[in-house]
């Protein structure tokens, strides 16, 4: 079954090049491209972790999305920039540039089958500034296409009111939220007798600098973490991945119906 976690009936490459021809209002069918990783996410979880993740959310907002709203997922793009993981087995990365080739030239491929809504869900939180590069880039080359670059936890869900706060503001990569998140949708690929709690160490006390914050310092995974993991698995829970999961579907309901809606706005006419 090549759609995966996404329903049949809004799996895109199951339609015939006669019936995307035949679509009607196609300029506000809203096309979703899921944008995921294969990369290091410690000893107990999978590589896949951010493609599953992508794949799992929004294939839970189409099923519960009004049949009325006419949007269609893309196959999942499993290679991302990951190159902040590279020194762990495993790990495939594009550079900066292949990713942005390939996902101009899908967009330029949207746009010739006369789509002008599309969406990069990003759930690799090593490369949001490429979606949002792609995405100027686009419109600034066809100023009817709107594109809309989006991460997936950044709808509104109940991760912030489950976690502690050591873990959202330092559980960035192979946490309590992750690992959670696939105790939900991938069980068996879990070892949760593997996971160690890690944080990075030395981290500037009392600094505007942080790792992913409005002054950010560059750095490897290497330089924060021995295992790959940068917060605490340990405190995992499948109920924890459920109530997220649930809550992130529900977000991407609502901005899936926002971007269906959505008009460019046009000051200069």
């Amino acid at each position: 079954m090549m759609h995966g976690f996404i329903p049949p009936d809004r799996y895109f490459p199951y339609l015939t090049w006669t019936e995307i021809r035949d679509l009607p209002d196609k300029r506000n069918v809203v096309m979703i491209q899921p944008v995921g990783a294969i990369e290091q996410h410690g000893p107990h979880l999978p590589l896949a972790v951010d493609s599953a993740i992508a794949q799992a959310v929004l294939g839970k907002a189409l099923y519960n999305l009004d049949k009325g709203i006419p949007a269609y997922a893309l196959p999942t793009l499993y290679y991302g920039k990951s190159n902040e993981h590279w020194h762990f087995p495993g790990t495939v990365t594009l550079t900066a540039q292949t990713l942005i080739a390939t996902l101009m030239e899908v967009g330029e491929s949207m746009y010739r089958a006369g789509f002008r809504k599309w969406v990069l869900l990003n759930a690799h939180g090593g490369q949001p500034q490429i979606m949002e590069i792609v995405a100027r880039d686009l419109h600034q080359q066809y100023e009817d296409f709107l594109v809309f670059p989006l991460f997936v936890w950044r709808v509104p869900n109940v991760a912030g009111e489950l976690l502690t706060e050591k873990e959202l503001e330092l559980g960035i990569h192979a946490g309590d939220a992750e690992t959670s998140l696939l105790l939900s949708i991938l069980p068996e690929q879990v070892k949760l007798d593997q996971a160690v709690a890690e944080y990075p160490p030395g981290l500037p006390q009392n600094s505007l600098l942080s790792m992913e914050g409005s002054l950010p310092f560059a750095w490897t995974t290497r330089d924060l973490s021995r295992s790959g993991i940068l917060g605490d698995p340990t405190t995992a829970s499948k109920e924890k991945g459920d109530r997220i999961l649930e809550s992130l579907a529900k977000g991407w309901v609502q901005a899936i119906q926002d971007i269906h809606r959505f008009q460019q706005p046009q000051a200069y006419r």
